[in-house]
């Protein structure tokens, strides 16, 4: 039977405002645990339990259950477990496995849930954890005194009995056995580890700051797994990807358009790198051929179709469609994003276009998102 993942999530948070809405790496941070349960293999429901208008919407755009919790047992000082009990009643479930998981460790893989579940082969409860080899002090009246260690001996970290820290991002609990007990810890409790790097959770703004930078590095490592290995190829949309997709109009009828400076070098680094770089448009401006010279790179507009005019230029280049990313921002793309080894999309591309591409970038077009692109091609050069 999949697991029913429940993330309690409450309105109220002192030490970072709002927190659960906040806008984190271009989602809710709610909206990442969310997604994360929703592509665990072994979740069947997703459910948010809250007493806050705000999440609630938020928990519905994103395909989530809700549940509302009363005021009564959405305080500071009211236990998950009240949550967790209170939105098990009121969904009639009394058996089966319960993923218990907490929207303030954002970075949580499916997998981190699916071992966690796992665990529960061999055991009643489990929780995610990290291994941890630090030194614990407390203050007292006389000073600083250590904690499950002496302060005459300090073995080295291979020396010492390992130690697991947990971590509150999963926990999986047997249903019947928790409303017995009434606490997420009961009978054999399996630990399983994650990797360090997605223990963070927050708390405050700094580990806010904190997760944003480490979720970056694991989204682009996810993103740049989907690129070629050998690309030979980037061919861009101009309109909506190198500009931001408005254009100006002098007295004289003449049309204008702004383009990002950045896109311009991660352009000349493509470049040099060896990349065949194109810009097809459905777009005959002047000013789109004079961008185009300027950046050194080959334009072609077509009013028809644009795949047609796609295929004919890789076969005149030789290039493998198997190694060419397109990055389009609206439905004329479509089929060549389709085409494409890799279809790419800027944040604000049309609805359609989004939902075709495997990798939509953060950056909006016209603001640099072909930079963006280029840091996942060539990391650290650009």
């Amino acid at each position: 039977m999949p697991a029913l993942a429940i993330i309690p999530a409450r309105g109220g948070s002192k030490g970072l405002p709002r927190k659960n809405v906040l806008p984190f790496c271009g989602l809710p941070l709610i909206a990442w645990t969310i997604k994360a349960a929703q592509e665990a293999k072994t979740v069947g429901r997703v459910v948010v339990s809250t007493d806050d208008a705000e999440i609630a919407e938020v928990s519905l755009q994103y395909d989530a259950e809700v549940i509302w919790r009363p005021k009564e047992i959405s305080g500071d000082e009211a236990p998950s477990e009240a949550a967790l009990l209170h939105a098990l009643s009121s969904l009639g479930v009394s058996e089966g496995t319960l993923a218990f998981l907490q929207c303030t460790a954002p970075l949580m893989l499916p997998e981190d849930i699916d071992g966690t579940v796992a665990a529960l082969a061999q055991a009643d409860t489990a929780f995610t954890a990290v291994p941890w080899h630090r030194f614990i002090w407390k203050k007292t009246a006389a000073g600083g005194e250590p904690v499950a260690h002496s302060k005459t001996s300090r073995p080295l970290r291979q020396q010492r009995e390992p130690l697991f820290l947990e971590v509150g991002a999963v926990y999986a609990l047997d249903i019947a056995g928790f409303l017995t007990h009434r606490h997420r810890f009961f009978g054999r409790v399996a630990i399983h580890l994650i990797d360090p790097e997605r223990s963070l959770e927050i708390d405050d703004h700094t580990d806010f700051l904190l997760a944003e930078t480490l979720m970056r590095r694991q989204l682009n490592r996810r993103r740049a797994a989907l690129l070629p290995r050998a690309p030979q190829a980037l061919v861009m949309d101009f309109d909506g990807v190198l500009t931001d997709n408005r254009v100006g109009v002098d007295e004289d009828g003449k049309e204008t358009v702004v383009c990002h400076r950045g896109d311009g070098w991660a352009i000349s680094r493509l470049r040099e790198a060896g990349l065949s770089l194109l810009a097809l448009t459905n777009e005959l401006n002047g000013s789109v051929k004079k961008r185009c010279e300027k950046l050194k790179i080959e334009c072609l507009a077509t009013s028809g179709p644009k795949l047609p005019v796609l295929k004919d230029w890789l076969r005149r280049r030789d290039i493998d469609p198997g190694a060419m990313i397109y990055i389009g921002n609206d439905d004329p793309d479509i089929p060549c994003m389709q085409y494409a080894a890799c279809a790419v999309a800027p944040s604000d591309a049309a609805e359609g276009a989004r939902r075709i591409a495997q990798i939509v970038l953060e950056t909006k077009g016209g603001h640099g998102c072909i930079r963006e692109l280029a840091e996942l091609l060539l990391p650290g050069t650009v």
